[in-house]
């Protein structure tokens, strides 16, 4: 690990400012806190999910769940961030280009805290291979292989 990498990974992770990181805005910035990240590994974010979200206003009235969609969008938003603060050069875009081996597994509802963990697997030119797993209370709700172009 160079010296470089080990102060970006050191650094105080809460206090950075999402939206500096993505050119989401509201109401689809889908990442609140990143947690932790170690450049060229791994990130771990959170998104609270709260009934005031607007997509939960029709999804479904009286029984509010959050669409698998917008969990794996979450996702690609931890993949964006972390390709980001692993490649700040390359710091343009992140295009979501394919995703494989898509699962849903529980239900995401008002009130939880949507945990993002998104590793690192591989880089080829301008495309990058990411993991990502959403969990609720250690609970997989879903999961994703996510591929990317970086530019």
């Amino acid at each position: 690990m160079t010296l470089e990498t080990e102060k970006r990974e050191s650094e105080d992770v809460t206090t950075l400012k999402v939206a500096d990181l993505l050119p989401h805005r509201y109401p689809f910035l889908l990442v609140d806190r990143i947690i932790s990240y170690r450049p060229l590994e791994y990130i771990q974010a959170v998104k609270l999910v709260s009934g005031l979200d607007p997509y939960l206003q029709g999804h479904f009235p009286g029984h509010p769940v959050m669409p698998g969609v917008l969990i794996l969008e979450a996702l690609a938003q931890a993949c964006g961030i972390l390709g980001r603060l692993t490649f700040p050069e390359r710091s343009h875009s992140c295009l979501l280009t394919e995703l494989e081996e898509t699962r849903f597994r529980r239900q995401v509802v008002p009130g939880d805290r949507l945990e993002l963990n998104v590793t690192f697997l591989k880089r080829r030119k301008d495309f990058f291979w990411f993991s990502g797993i959403a969990k609720v209370d250690e609970e997989v709700a879903a999961s994703a292989l996510f591929t990317a172009k970086l530019t």
